[in-house]
């Protein structure tokens, strides 16, 4: 599975176990990303960790 980097537009390929909601990094500018859909292959910005969170 190809997907394409939100952040530099950089191909990566998915392995075929990917999870849905799998956090993942670009190798190319290391942002962090969320795989949000397996078909089509999709990938968005990672939401930032806010920091109550588990508060």
């Amino acid at each position: 599975m190809i997907a394409t980097c939100p952040e530099c537009a950089a191909e990566i390929s998915l392995p075929a176990d990917t999870l849905e909601s799998e956090i993942i990094s670009c190798p190319e500018c290391g942002a962090e990303l969320e795989v949000i859909s397996l078909t089509p292959p999709t990938l968005a910005l990672a939401p930032e960790v806010e920091e109550d969170w588990g508060e």
